[in-house]
């Protein structure tokens, strides 16, 4: 584990999904200045089917499409991860990153927050439109 510039290796490690990096552009939120300020010192990872995800989102007009165009844009600052080689939902991809990686999840689709606190790894939300908040279970 690196270190970072204080000589801390106390790094948290968060996976993204689809709709955390839509967050910019649909909440006005500096996701990267939110996850420093309440996890400190974090790798964000992606894995390479989110990107998938957000590149069909992209297509076409909308804020939904320029939403998920500049999620693509934002994704460019974190740790893609290779697709895995099944077929399985983009959700239990997810997940299953997450425990691989020991992770916090970032998402506010609820099915998924859900899961993920079912099994018992954190979860960062967005709270009131405007603050990201770590949730436990």
């Amino acid at each position: 584990m690196a270190s970072d510039r204080n000589g801390c290796s106390d790094r948290i490690t968060v996976v993204l999904d689809t709709n955390a990096l839509m967050m910019p552009t649909q909440f006005c939120v500096d996701l990267f200045e939110g996850l420093r300020e309440l996890l400190g010192v974090y790798d964000a990872l992606v894995p390479e089917e989110v990107i998938y995800e957000l590149r069909g989102l992209a297509q076409g007009g909308g804020n939904k499409a320029a939403a998920a165009r500049f999620g693509l844009m934002v994704a460019k600052h974190c740790t893609i991860l290779p697709p895995y080689e099944d077929e399985t939902p983009v959700d239990d991809k997810v997940i299953r990153t997450a425990e691989m990686f020991n992770a916090v999840v970032v998402t506010n689709d609820k099915k998924l927050k859900d899961r993920l606190l079912n099994q018992h790894i954190p979860v960062v939300v967005l709270r009131s439109r405007s603050k990201l908040e770590l949730v436990r279970k």
